[in-house]
This record gives structure tokens, sequence and C-alpha cells, in this order.
């Protein structure tokens, strides 16, 4: 599923048909219906590894006039890139028709999943991404797109590494602590270097639950971290990146350093 085609892409995503709405079907008729309070992994960016296929839910409310049936109506969440959600050249849509439960006369509670590959991604898609939602009558074909319910960050996993030596350090001595940043390549499937970025190294004093930052540096051209500072005190070394618009936060695993 390369999400670049749009109802086409619905039906391929849908477990049922339904959403493969005949155009002719579909023209001059709007299906009277409405999105509201959508929501896509709870409100939090989705965040893709390099080979991962993220699954995330999606809650929303579906309202229709009183007495108006919507026994055959199947709907779904929609995320995409562009200002259409039925003809955006990025799109996703639900894996399968969304479970709705009957709360009144007029509104429905419904969930739905939806799935990210990153084999499916290119690394431009990185990026807020806005949500939508389609609705189809399995019975006539008519169809309701809607657009502009919310918007949710996907971004690029990242990963960070941190390497203190030497280990033990005599007090008042030199401590270096090199690593390296990298990020998902969807196109490739393999993670790359994330130059230029800043980074900070921060300390743990042994005993202490609280990191603080020592300096702030930038990564090389390929994503690697080097700096020295004075041993101090026992404690961890770690490198934090507090993440970009593209790209996910990430701390490394921390470094115990003994002072002696």
């Amino acid at each position: 599923m390369r999400i670049r085609a749009t109802v086409a892409a619905v039906s391929a995503a849908l477990a049922l048909s339904a959403f493969a709405v005949p155009a002719a079907h579909a023209a001059g008729s709007t299906l009277d219906v409405t999105f509201s309070s959508m929501k896509v992994n709870s409100g939090k960016a989705i965040t893709v590894g390099a080979t991962s296929t993220v699954k995330v839910k999606a809650t929303y409310t579906l309202t229709h006039p009183s007495g108006v049936s919507v026994a055959n109506v199947l709907s779904g969440p929609v995320l995409y890139r562009g200002t259409s959600a039925k003809d955006a050249d990025t799109q996703v849509v639900s894996d399968a028709p969304g479970t709705c439960t009957t709360v009144s006369s007029t509104t429905l509670h419904c969930s739905a999943t939806i799935t990210l590959p990153a084999s499916d991604l290119y690394n431009a898609d990185a990026g807020t991404w806005k949500q939508g939602g389609v609705a189809v009558d399995a019975k006539s074909g008519v169809q309701k797109w809607q657009n502009d319910l919310g918007t949710i960050p996907v971004r690029r996993a990242a990963k960070l590494t941190a390497d203190a030596t030497p280990e033990p350090v005599k007090k008042g001595g030199t401590i270096t602590v090199t690593g390296k940043l990298t990020r998902a390549n969807w196109e490739t499937g393999k993670y790359a270097g994330y130059a230029t970025q800043p980074v900070k190294l921060q300390f743990r004093k042994k005993g202490s639950s609280t990191f603080t930052t020592v300096k702030t540096i930038k990564s090389s051209s390929t994503g690697a971290l080097k700096t020295t500072v004075t041993a101090s005190a026992d404690g961890d070394f770690r490198y934090s990146f507090a993440g970009t618009s593209t790209t996910s936060a990430v701390s490394s695993a921390a470094d115990f350093v003994d002072v002696q």
C-alpha cells in the first residue's frame, strides 16, 4: 500500500470493500452524517521506525439527523496531507470501518485502527498530517468525506548512543563522551546519521534521580557526537535530543563513570 492514491487507497486499506465507491453513485449526493471529536493516537505524535509498522487507535463521533437510518453506513478516519482528504496525494485510511456504539438517536461513538508501515512512507512524509473522515452507505454507495478534523505529527524515529571514557577516572581528570544521533530513513529501511543537530550532554550524580544539562553540542555531518568534561563525582552521563517537527525526541542509555 503506497499511500499515493485516493479512492483506490481507500478500497485497498479497508477490509470491507464498501468504501470503494463508484463515482457515478457518489456524484450529486452526499451522505448526511458529520464527523467530530476525532482523536488519533490519543493526540500524541506517531513515531515510525526504519522498518516498523505502527498501528494506532482513532476515536471519533458520528452524528446524523433524527429519523435518518445509518444502519448501512460504514465510516472510518483518514490521515492525509494536502487540502482535501478525498483528493490528497498522501492518504491513509483505517484498516477497516470503525466499530460504532449508538449513544443517542443521533449520535454514535466509534473507534478504528490506522496502520502506518514504514515501507509505505517517503522521508518527505514526515511532519504534520491532517485528520479527516470518510463514510459510505454500503447499499447506495453515497459517500461523505470530511476535512480538517485536527492535525497530528508523523515523525521519523531517532536513536542516540553515549559512551563515557575512561572508566574509572581520577577526580579532576578528563572524561570524553562520544555517541551518535541517527534517525529512520523510510526509503532505505535503515538508520542514518542526523547531521548538525543540537544535542544536550547531561549528568546525573550518583544517588540522584535527576539529569542536569552540562553543555549542548551539535552532531557532525555523520551524526557523530564528541565532547569532554572534567571528572568531579561518580554518576551517569547521557545525550539527549529534543526532536524536531520531523524526527522524534530521544535520550541515550546512561553510562556510569566511577570517579576515584
